[in-house]
């Protein structure tokens, strides 16, 4: 392990203002001496706008900006045109205390994406984890719980508003249950109504999603979403789409075939969907570099078939990736021995993965 000396920088971003940041010392990561690297001429937002879509985007965290190069890449609206803040915003981050709002850390991932003209995903207002533990064991009837999660969207949505909110986070278990949690177990499935409407009564004009893993493929998670979408129409709740995460396996990945045809099932019900947190792992990244650099062909191919399935349906408004650069993904940590799952490789090099991409929106 090598450590650098830390270093301070004054970073030009493209909206003219300048951020000093610090580059922190990283552990050196080798997984192959010298990978293919990407050979693509173009950059990701610009293909997808000129593919008719909203944006190409990443999702980002505080601590990365204390890196200089990273935010060079990220800041550059050809690249990205979207940002989500994938922890800042979840509720133990801005409501550690009832009724007492942290949003410094939110607001910093707000103001670098509005001043490098960047959508913004706000993400999220209930979820069953990363609660603070004075929600999750309040103890609170079925009134105080709903003004609790009410004063949460109002607050939240009413401080980051425009362009999208994933409002429910992960409601389903994989056999297409509700998951079960202080939420459900003290309001019930109308939680999710509840949510919906305290959202748009904050900001009329954010777009209202609810977000899912493993929802991207015919099955009985992706069935219950479908119906929780009829049924929350048919009662008139606001819900504007669905965010298909896209969390998948190198070599694993659904077929074209199918993310498209599921992508429309979901869209034939009036609703847009969106890849939300796309990234595809290798499940070892401990082995040769032939093997390791036929891995990196076919992720390729694997990012090439998501981005081609959302390009193909015209409803499917866009595409972010859960972070860009294997540096900074959280696939080591949730899965020891797995990684290399992003388009940009430890040393923010881009991967043929990155070709897949710019491949997929053509």
């Amino acid at each position: 392990m090598k450590i650098s000396q830390r270093l301070s920088f004054a970073l030009l971003l493209p909206s003219g203002f300048f951020l000093t940041v610090t580059a922190r010392p990283q552990p050196e990561t080798v997984v192959s001496s010298a990978p293919p690297a990407s050979t693509a001429s173009t950059t990701p937002n610009t293909a997808a706008k000129a593919a008719g879509k909203l944006y190409f985007g990443s999702a980002t965290d505080n601590p990365e900006f204390t890196d200089a190069p990273y935010l060079a890449i990220l800041s550059n609206q050809a690249t990205f045109g979207q940002i989500t803040a994938a922890n800042s915003m979840k509720w133990d981050a801005t409501e550690p205390a009832q009724g007492t709002f942290t949003l410094d850390a939110a607001d910093t991932i707000a103001n670098f994406a509005m001043g490098n003209g960047q959508l913004l995903r706000g993400h999220n207002i209930v979820w069953h984890n990363q609660l603070p533990s004075w929600v999750s064991e309040g103890n609170f009837d079925n009134a105080t719980l709903t003004s609790i999660l009410q004063n949460r969207a109002s607050t939240l949505i009413g401080h980051f508003k425009g362009d999208i909110w994933d409002v429910v986070n992960e409601p389903f278990n994989e056999d297409g249950t509700m998951i079960d949690f202080v939420f459900t177990e003290t309001i019930g499935p109308s939680y999710i109504d509840i949510a919906l409407k305290a959202a748009r009564a904050a900001d009329p004009s954010t777009k209202l999603y609810i977000n899912e893993f493993n929802i991207e493929f015919p099955g009985p998670k992706s069935t219950a979403m479908q119906n929780l979408v009829k049924d929350l129409k048919s009662q008139g709740t606001p819900i504007d789409g669905i965010g298909l995460q896209s969390h998948f396996i190198v070599g694993q990945v659904p077929s074209l075939s199918d993310l498209q045809a599921n992508m429309e099932a979901f869209t034939a019900l009036g609703v847009e969907v969106a890849i939300t947190e796309l990234d595809i792992r290798m499940l070892n990244v401990s082995i040769p570099e032939m093997e390791f650099e036929e891995m990196l062909a076919q992720q390729k191919v694997d990012y090439q078939n998501v981005i081609t399935a959302c390009n193909n349906v015209e409803k499917c408004i866009g595409v972010t990736v859960w972070d860009f650069t294997d540096k900074y993904s959280w696939i080591p940590g949730a899965f020891p021995g797995q990684g290399a799952a992003c388009p940009w490789d430890d040393n923010l090099v881009k991967k043929p993965a990155f070709d897949g991409i710019i491949a997929g929106f053509q």
